[in-house]
């Protein structure tokens, strides 16, 4: 007697599964920070690097912690990825604790000029001291230097004019202000790094002027941040 075979039940196709945001987005980093939306510059990914090198000789990391933590700054796209791969580290400063309170002075008269000459000569103004609303700075044969990475800002804007006649003006300024500048060089070279502070009350330096067989050149500090302006204007004036 032949056995009548029973149709096998048809199989209903399985719903396929839409894909959603999540399947399309980037493996998240192992440092990521949501916090730090801002684009990282090559200068922030060397600052970083230069503190895990410190940490190397230092005996913090070992050599493979060392070799993660490069691999990771290197693959980073904004600040925020790069802040937490140095936390634990010394000289580690984050977008949270850099960010000052700036207290500008209330007055805003034009004040005078300060001037700096080099005629055949050098010149440096750096330190603590009080940046003049504008400052004049003129090179003869001679070399001019600037270093604003631990200046008190009693103002927003900051202009400096400079020439240089067969010399050299060199202004440096901390990485967390907006640098500025415009002008140029006649059989010389005149160049401003521009820079753009993450917070909008940040100091602005403008930097204007020429250069004649000369050189002027402007640009950011590496490693030097403005943290505590407030309390320096407020002992400086003598709050």
């Amino acid at each position: 007697m032949d056995l009548e075979k029973k149709p096998e039940p048809e199989q209903q196709p399985q719903p396929q599964r839409q894909a959603s945001p999540a399947d399309h987005a980037p493996a998240e980093t192992e440092f990521a920070d949501p916090q730090g939306a801002l684009r990282a510059s090559d200068a922030d990914r060397d600052r970083i690097a230069d503190i895990l090198r410190d940490a190397l000789a230092e005996g913090r990391l070992d050599a493979e912690e060392h070799s993660d933590r490069i691999d990771a700054v290197y693959r980073a796209k904004t600040v925020g990825e790069l802040e937490p791969i140095v936390r634990d580290l010394p000289g580690a400063r984050t977008h949270q604790d850099a960010a000052p309170a700036y207290a500008y002075a209330a007055d805003d008269a034009e004040g005078p000029a300060d001037n700096l000459v080099a005629i055949f000569s050098s010149t440096t103004r750096k330190g603590r001291w009080r940046v003049s609303r504008r400052t004049n700075a003129f090179a003869l044969f001679g070399n001019i230097e600037i270093d604003l990475t631990e200046a008190i800002f009693a103002q927003r804007l900051t202009t400096i004019n400079a020439t240089s006649i067969f010399g050299n003006v060199e202004v440096r300024v901390p990485e967390n202000i907006s640098l500025r500048g415009s002008g140029s060089g006649i059989f010389g070279n005149f160049e401003v790094v521009t820079l753009e502070g993450v917070d909008p009350q940040a100091p602005v330096v403008v930097i204007n002027g020429y250069s004649v067989f000369g050189n002027v050149e402007a640009r950011p500090k590496r490693g030097k941040w403005i943290t505590d302006l407030q309390d320096r204007l407020r002992k400086h004036l003598g709050h």
